[in-house]
């Protein structure tokens, strides 16, 4: 079948696209003579100083446009939602998938599993490589795709077949050693799942990637999450403290190894891990550069260190009574005790901490970004029938981490205003200790 190409979408005033005749409807079929069939196809062909433009006018008119630019220059089309086309989706049956852990009955983008290398390189996302075809990885070669996020899991070919419920997932190492030794840097993750992939088979897999450095950047270690939908899947357990210490003391021993030989720790545990061992989180420079902040490693880390440098800004008192009520999931109860406890010695402030049990997904989930506005409001009205005094927190603050991406909405639909009627008080959401400081003081910090 026939290219269709990308459907330009809108135009910018002013424009290469725009002075050309370029209109939105129109669709752009090839650059150079090579077809475009997504946006990373269209970026990577049009960034050549001189390029030819085949393009389907609205009324099936096709023109061919000789453009001359600067390298790198936008042409300043926009092609909205659908630039990536049709997204790949996950074919394997992990053991340990959350999305077949998620109960009935929720939004249906929850239950989409997508499992695609485009996605990797725009957005981060981690992608298991196995349906990716030798076209694929050309293409990623050729366009430099770089970096790339994969989910690696383990890296003995048997058991990333048990695990991932595919034939074809064993062959993981030697495409990393493709990709790496064509420039391409890559990111890995390792979902630990207790009795299965972790102790020999994880030192196994440290000693495969960490020979691959710098190619392979870094490799974080993730806890398995297990929800209470779990009927008929593979059995599992989530870690125990002990357990998390034993990971936790032989990472240590990784980094330590790999600092010495390479200069570069590679190998990161997520903050669930250090909570669960009761370890003190590690100081900053046990990040290198942070490369693996959306997967949970160092985010605490870098929370405590902004708090710190806001601390001078915090006031002696506040010129009128306010009592805030903080919302957190269990996980990060030790956390953020002391930071409420500073707050604290404000005088005319009160602050308390909610630390949420998961009845939703059940107790095993203690991270803030997956509790619902359901458990939330449950949790603060019972909190408050208790105490009987009837006082009233003047406002909730929610950690943003639980709303999703851009919008105001929870896991469970509920929004951020049918929480604050449903509480019958107000609630703001913070992401960050400026925005907290900013709420409860008034002081906006300054920023550079």
């Amino acid at each position: 079948m026939e290219n269709s190409g990308l459907t330009v979408t809108a135009v910018s005033t002013g424009s290469i696209a725009g002075e050309t005749g370029v209109e939105p409807g129109d669709s752009i079929i090839s650059v150079n003579g090579q077809p475009v069939k997504d946006i990373i196809d269209y970026r990577f062909l049009t960034a050549d100083e001189n390029i030819l433009v085949r393009l389907c006018k609205a009324d099936g008119e096709e023109w061919e446009l000789e453009i001359e630019k600067d390298f790198g220059e936008d042409l300043g089309l926009d092609f909205g939602a659908k630039s990536l086309g049709r997204t790949r989706r996950c074919g394997n049956r992990c053991i340990f998938c959350f999305v077949e852990q998620m109960p009935p009955a929720m939004r249906e983008s929850l239950y989409v599993k997508d499992d695609d290398f485009r996605l990797s390189f725009l957005q981060g996302n981690f992608v298991t490589l196995t349906n990716t075809g030798d076209a694929d990885l050309q293409r990623i070669v050729s366009q430099r795709l770089s970096p790339l996020y994969v989910s690696v899991h383990t890296t003995n070919p048997e058991l990333r077949v048990k695990m991932m419920g595919n034939p074809g997932a064993g062959k993981i190492l030697d495409t990393i050693r493709r990709l790496v030794r064509a420039g391409i840097e890559l990111h890995a993750q390792v979902v630990l799942c207790p009795g299965v992939n972790d102790g020999e088979e994880l030192k196994r897999t440290v000693t495969d990637l960490s020979s691959l450095l710098p190619g392979v950047r870094s490799l974080a270690l993730v806890p398995v999450g297990l929800t209470k939908y779990r009927e008929g899947l593979f059995p599992l357990k989530t870690f125990t403290r002990e357990q998390a210490v034993h990971v936790i003391r032989a990472l240590e021993g990784w980094q330590n190894a790999c600092m010495e030989t390479y200069g570069h720790p590679l190998v990161f545990a997520s903050d669930e891990f250090y909570l669960l061992a009761g370890f003190s989180i590690p100081p900053a420079e046990r990040y290198a550069d942070f490369p693996q902040i959306e997967n949970g490693v160092g985010l605490v880390r870098i929370f405590m260190d902004n708090f710190t440098e806001l601390e001078p800004l915090l006031p002696e008192n506040l010129t009128s009574p306010l009592h805030i009520t903080l919302v957190t999931g269990k996980l990060a109860e030790s956390i953020l005790k002391p930071l409420v406890n500073k707050l604290n010695n404000i005088d005319n402030l009160k602050v308390e901490l909610a630390c949420v049990e998961n009845n939703f997904f059940g107790k095993t989930v203690t991270v803030a970004g997956l509790l619902t506005a359901g458990d939330v409001a449950a949790k603060l009205k019972k909190d408050w029938k208790d105490r009987g005094n009837g006082e009233l927190p003047g406002t909730v603050i929610i950690p943003r981490v639980m709303l999703r991406t851009g919008e105001d909405v929870f896991l469970d639909n509920m929004t951020v205003f049918e929480l604050q009627e449903v509480l019958g008080v107000q609630v703001k959401v913070a992401g960050e200790p400026a925005e907290l400081l900013n709420i409860i003081t008034g002081v906006r910090p300054p920023t550079y």
